[in-house]
Parts: structure tokens; C-alpha cells; sequence
């Protein structure tokens, strides 16, 4: 499981997130990904594409998982 930190951050919207992490190749291409429904959020399809994402979350696709931190 990788970590991804939020360095000072509140939170991180999804579909950056999965940008970021390069899980998706474009933004409009996470948001895709998300519509429909690939993306879980400890352990739920979540298919809003800039739900906030804080500390102590988990998110996973296919066999990636990432875990929040501060």
C-alpha cells in the first residue's frame, strides 16, 4: 500500500489525486474513471469526481491501494 501525504493540506480532491498518483493519465480521464465506478474510498465506489479526501482514508482501484496521511 503506497502513502500519499498531504503535507499541511485538508484534503485532496479525488480526481487529483488519482492524477497525481498516475492512476489516470489526464484529469478528464480520472474523472472517467471514477464515473464509472472503478474508485473505492474505504471500501465504497465513490463517483463524485472532486469528493474531498482527508487523513486516514483509503483508496483503492484494481489491485493499488493508497492510505491519507497528514
Amino acid at each position: 500500500m503506497d502513502i500519499f501525504k498531504l503535507e499541511g493540506h485538508p484534503h485532496i480532491e479525488l480526481c487529483d489525486l488519482l492524477k497525481i498518483e498516475g492512476w489516470a493519465e489526464s484529469g478528464a480521464m480520472a474523472k472517467a474513471m471514477i464515473a464509472e465506478g472503478l474508485v473505492q474510498v474505504d471500501g465504497v465506489v465513490e463517483t463524485r469526481k472532486r469528493c474531498k479526501i482527508t487523513a486516514g482514508k483509503i483508496v483503492s482501484m484494481d489491485d493499488q491501494k493508497i492510505k491519507i496521511q497528514d
